[in-house]
């Protein structure tokens, strides 16, 4: 990876990301670049640079590092070139700083079974699905092993063969000039790709990839209680594994659509429902929508504009199995905009009863021409 990219930038998290937050962005980019499902160029390099940034900052101890000496606590091509040493002209510092800083990384066997990367699928679901519960299909594509050659690459009857420049290993020891003289450095093999074998004959299926794309159709059962952006793993229906590794895993993401009835903060409902002067002033006992149908609020005598009023249990389902949520209705007083001559006199005996008094409405210019000439 280039001296001057930050592993930040390289995932798209700020400093302070959390490690659920880096892991997330990885598995998105992962599988964006995977050199399996990408064949743009660039993307394998991309892909090495995804894996390097996150190797680091997925590690405590790499972080910290990384967080106080940057790129130069990784692998020393980095705050040189300010002095006049150019990376080309010294070479890979990472041996130096890496018996410096404890960052010496573990060779890694090629040919060792790998496991499949992650996937990430978003599902929509209905307001009432997520408050009740559903199974629901789900049809996505994921890399499969391929079935011709088992996911070796290799044509049927055929095998792949280890790498005669690497003997396997998957990496190239170079020595190079430095600062401190000649070091050496590991680095990808430039016949085998880092695979530590050669396919002489590919399988003609999978093209000498060892998987194929498919689509895989999965029922998924959505917990009663689930909110929007909460998820869901589905082990081992993610992307196939290498070398006899075992699948990746599926993360569902719920997207909740809105209801035009209900709105809903963590397990608590929230409602509201007009109802008129009379009611809220001699009480009445009404009909109330829940996620679970209809049922009845009394109110009292008195009740005043927006005053809420509690529903146990009405609300949503704890995923964990522990009580269920409650339903705060609010009342909405609806003042009538207008209203019929009886009702004006029963209001104003009304206010006369109260000791109150009205009033009398300024008449307009047609009310007055009509009695000037009747």
């Amino acid at each position: 990876m280039a001296a001057n990219r930050d592993y930040y930038d390289v995932l798209g998290v700020s400093r302070d990301a959390s490690d659920a937050e880096i892991s997330k962005a990885y598995r998105k980019l992962a599988k964006k670049y995977h050199p399996d499902l990408n064949h743009e160029p660039g993307a394998e390099e991309k892909y090495k640079e995804v894996n390097e940034a996150y190797e680091v900052l997925h590690d405590p101890q790499k972080k910290q590092q990384y967080d106080q000496f940057g790129q130069a606590g990784m692998n020393g091509q980095a705050g040189m070139n300010g002095q006049g040493f150019g990376a080309s002209d010294f070479g890979d510092f990472g041996d130096i700083f890496n018996s410096f800083f404890g960052g010496a990384r573990q060779q890694v066997d090629p040919t060792a079974p790998q496991r499949g990367a992650d996937l990430d699928y978003t599902m929509t679901i209905d307001f009432m699905d997520a408050i009740k519960g559903k199974t629901s299909d789900i049809t996505y594509t994921r890399s499969a092993t391929c079935e011709t050659c088992g996911g070796n690459g290799a044509e049927k009857g055929t095998h792949p063969i280890t790498c005669d420049k690497c003997g396997g290993s998957g990496m190239m020891t170079i020595t190079q000039r430095s600062i401190l003289g000649m070091v050496q450095r590991q680095t990808t093999c430039d016949k085998c790709g880092g695979s530590g074998v050669i396919i002489q004959h590919p399988c003609k299926t999978c093209h000498g990839k060892g998987v194929t794309d498919q689509k895989q159709t999965l029922q998924v059962k959505i917990p009663a209680g689930i909110d929007n952006g909460q998820q869901i793993r589905l082990a081992g229906q993610g992307e196939a594994g290498k070398n006899g590794g075992p699948y990746g895993d599926l993360y569902i993401v719920f997207r909740v659509r809105p209801s035009k009835d209900f709105t809903r903060r963590g397990q608590t409902i929230y409602t509201t429902i007009p109802i008129s002067f009379a009611q809220a002033t001699l009480g009445d006992e009404i009909n109330v929508k829940t996620v679970y149908g209809e049922t009845k609020l009394k109110i009292p005598a008195g009740t005043q504009p927006n005053q809420k009023f509690t529903l146990k249990e009405k609300g949503v389902p704890s995923l964990r199995g522990g009580a269920t949520g409650d339903q705060i209705t609010t009342v909405e007083i609806v003042i009538p905009k207008s209203i019929n001559e009886a009702q004006r006199k029963a209001l104003l005996e009304f206010v006369k009863a109260s000791g109150g008094n009205i009033a009398p409405q300024e008449k307009g210019f047609f009310e007055r021409l009509k009695e000037k000439l009747s």
